[in-house]
């Protein structure tokens, strides 16, 4: 924040502008809202929908991104391969 307002600010203001920031920085276009969508949160509409909207899709997203790293984490691609296969030939 500004330091020239001396912490005269509404908090809850600043989270939904952070909010709405977040939502405009999507890295997919089709992601991020509309202008016209953005001028209503702006007015106080919609923006709880929308930000519930995208906490639901990030959280499928990591939990994706957590199960897949733990997959890679615990396998194995030789634990289904007997030894003397694995060292080859004497």
């Amino acid at each position: 924040m500004d330091a020239d307002l001396h912490g005269d600010y509404d908090e809850e203001e600043l989270e939904e502008l952070i909010q709405i920031a977040l939502l405009c920085t999507q890295s997919s276009p089709l992601d991020r809202p509309k202008m016209s969508e953005v001028v209503r949160m702006l007015e106080g509409e919609g923006l709880k929908e929308k930000w519930d909207k995208w906490r639901k899709k990030e959280d499928i997203i990591q939990k994706d991104y957590n199960s897949f790293n733990l997959y890679i984490k615990n396998y194995d691609s030789t634990s289904n391969i007997a030894p003397d296969e694995l060292s080859g030939p004497r």
